[in-house]
Order: C-alpha cells, then structure tokens, then sequence
C-alpha cells in the first residue's frame, strides 16, 4: 500500500476492496429514528413546525415567508452576471434538448383484431429538492425542473433551504414560480404530506444529505420518489490514458463531499503512479477533496482489462469514464463517460444528459433521472369480438387453471350473446 494521498492497492488487498465497496449501500438507520420525529412533527403541525426547524436551522428570519414571492425570484435574475445569465441559458437549453430525445410516446398497434398500446401521461406535481449547503448546487435545480416541464408536470414546487440568488435566479429563467425557502427532512415531510402553505406533490426528486435521503426513505410509502441518493461517487477505469486528465475528474468530484468516492481502476503500475502523483499534487489547496480522496480515495490495480471491467461492473458507480472500446462491457453505471474530452464535470453542468444519479451500487437496477421519472405509462387495449375469440380459450383455461371461474365466465358471457359488436 502506498503513502500518497489515495492508496494504491493489487492482488488480495484490491480484491478485497472491490468486495467491501461493492456493499457500500448507504446506512440511514442511525438517522431514522430522529428523523422520523422531524417527520411527523410536520405532518401534525403543519406551517408552525416547518417554520420552526427553517428558523433552527436554515437561518429562516422570523420576518421571511414560506414561500419566496415571485417578485423576489426575478429580482434574483435581473441582477445576474451577464455571462452567468448565457452560462445558464445554454445549459438549460443543452437539458432541454436532450430531454425532447429522450420523451417516451404514445402508440397503438393492431394485430389479430386486438388493438394494445400505451399512453404517456404526465404526473400532476412534484416537489424538485436542490441542496443548500456548502455549495449553491444550480445546476440541480435545472436537471429537476427541466425534465418535468418537458415531460409535461403541471405544479413543480420546488425547496431549497436559504437559497442562494443564483438558485433563484435559475428558478425565475425556467418560470418557476411555486419555491419554498426549506430544506432537510422537514421539507421532504412537507412536500410528501402537505401544509397550509405548501400543497403535497405525487413525487419528490433531487439530491440531498443523509437526513434529506433517510427522509425519502421514511415517506416514499405515501410518496413516490425517485430513489435514495448517497455521497458522489467517480470511477475511471483505463489502461492508457491520461494521467492528468484522470487525476482531474478524480479530485473534481472528490470536492463534493468529504465522504464522496473517487476510484481509479487500471492494469498498468506506472499509470497509477502517474495518476497518485497528479491527484496529489492537483488536490494540495482543496480540502474537501483531500479529505475524501485520503479517506474513501482508492486506486486499484487489475490482473487484466477483463478484471477490471468486473471490478467497475461490481462496484456500479454513478459517474464511469471508460475508453470507448469498454463501453460496451459496461452494464452498471449511473452515467458513461467516453473519451478524454468527457470530462465528468461536463455532465454536471451542461451536455445534456441528467446529473442526479444513482448511488451506492444502485446502478446496478436504475439509471439517473430521466423524463421518464416524471411520467406514468398507460397501458390500452381495445379487441374486437373476432379479437377475443382468438385467445378466450387461453384466457379461460388459465383462468380455470387458478380457480378463478368468474375470470373465466367473463369471457365467456361476451359470447354468450348474440350480435356482439366488434
């Protein structure tokens, strides 16, 4: 093991590694028993209980509302940067795009006198959760927002605690005009139950810390939401690349949090101790991304490129950056990024594609937030008498199969009568 800022690891030590990481699920049962109390405090108290945990801990003045008024969201925008403005703009408009490709559709199709197809039906609300903690997350209230516009969302509400003018003046961009000044667990609750101010929502999305997740977990029984968000988590998984360029997306995201994960995975020696050397000396003035990197930091050394696609494939991270000829050995990831001109912060901001990702190994049964997060998919089917005289026998032998006969006498009372209609 080295003494550089990440440890550097083969053999058993890597092997093993691999096998505590790939069971890294995010632990929220220390937090849900307080967390619960925060919960059912706003359920049963309503505005007064959300107001006391904003003023506790939000730094809520007892003089601000709830909710920020629409003329306080533009005045955050008319006082913008020039450049952040057109910074802003183009990202959306980088979401926005991506998000029109990826908008499943409706359809119909007939066959044997049975027509089946699906609708595409937006959800009526949803409640967009944007961090605010040490850092003013826009960018996250762009990835929430923008897919549920485009899916077509009638009430976005979103939360925020103390939000920075920038995320407002994001807000006021995208013509949100329903944001609360809450966050943590009580807006969560808030969101999932409803109060006087604040109306409940069909589904909570967004990113947040361990009492916002622990939270989502507690209300998601009353509550859609769109799964439970850990730390950040960065892989890079190469045999020839370059070091710089790896080094960076390590301590990039390394700078989240100091219990993100940044992994290095690689067949070749002398390019992990090119990539330790860099993230060393690239990390040295940010101390986040020390912190993270020295305790949860890893570089892993593979017998073969074929153990080290396994390795990635196990540990299912959020962000993947690969060569493009391992894309297609790559099955468990939040989202894939190709090349040496995929930088991972690219994704966080602005290509298009969404940045709330899965954590902790979910990336093995989900991928990130999606327009389809934001949508219901309807089933229709319409057969003609003809139709349904073609499968009434299965329909019925399977239905006597399970011992239920009404099932089965359904189909038949349809041609039972006389001059059905097709």
């Amino acid at each position: 093991m080295s003494t550089t800022l990440m440890k550097t690891l083969s053999g058993r030590e890597a092997l093993a590694e691999v096998d505590r990481l790939s069971t890294r699920g995010a632990q929220f049962s220390k937090l849900e028993a307080p967390v619960q109390r925060i919960v059912n405090d706003v359920r049963r108290g309503g505005d007064r209980a959300l107001r006391n945990y904003a003023e506790k801990w939000d730094g809520m003045r007892s003089s601000q509302s709830l909710r920020v008024s629409e003329n306080e969201i533009e005045k955050a925008w008319q006082s913008l940067a020039p450049p952040l403005r057109k910074a802003l703009r183009q990202a959306a408009a980088n979401i926005r795009r991506f998000c029109q490709w990826q908008k499943p559709k409706s359809w119909t199709n007939t066959r044997n006198g049975i027509s089946l197809g699906q609708l595409v039906r937006p959800l009526e609300s949803v409640g967009c959760y944007v961090p605010g903690g040490r850092y003013p997350l826009v960018s996250t209230l762009l990835m929430t927002v923008i897919p549920a516009q485009i899916a077509g969302v009638n009430n976005i509400r979103v939360v925020s605690p103390k939000p920075a003018a920038e995320i407002l003046a994001a807000a006021a961009m995208l013509g949100v005009t329903e944001f609360y000044r809450v966050g943590g667990a009580q807006a969560i609750a808030a969101l999932a139950y409803g109060t006087k101010t604040v109306p409940r929502v069909d589904k909570i999305v967004g990113p947040g810390n361990a009492y916002v997740t622990a939270a989502k977990k507690l209300v998601s029984f009353d509550c859609a939401i769109d799964f439970l968000a850990g730390p950040t988590e960065a892989l890079v998984l190469s045999d020839s690349g370059n070091p710089e360029f790896i080094a960076a997306d390590l301590v990039s995201q390394a700078e989240h949090d100091p219990d993100a994960l940044a992994i290095f995975i690689t067949t070749s020696r002398p390019l992990a101790q090119s990539v330790a050397a860099s993230v060393e000396a690239r990390a040295h003035d940010n101390a986040t991304a020390r912190e993270s990197l020295h305790r949860r930091g890893a570089i892993l050394i593979a017998s073969s490129i074929s153990q080290a696609r396994d390795w990635a494939n196990r540990l299912a991270p959020e962000h993947i950056t690969v060569a493009r000829k391992d894309v297609p050995f790559i099955h468990n990831a939040g989202s894939i990024f190709v090349g040496d001109y995929s930088p991972q912060a690219a994704g966080d901001y602005a290509s298009g594609p969404n940045h709330v990702l899965p954590t902790a190994g979910q990336a093995r049964f989900r991928g990130g937030l999606s327009v389809l997060d934001f949508v219901k998919l309807i089933t229709v089917q319409e057969p003609s008498s003809t139709g349904l005289r073609r499968i009434a026998n299965t329909v019925t032998s399977l239905a006597e199969a399970e011992g239920l006969h009404a099932h089965a006498a359904a189909i038949r009372a349809r041609h039972e009568v006389r001059g059905a209609r097709a």
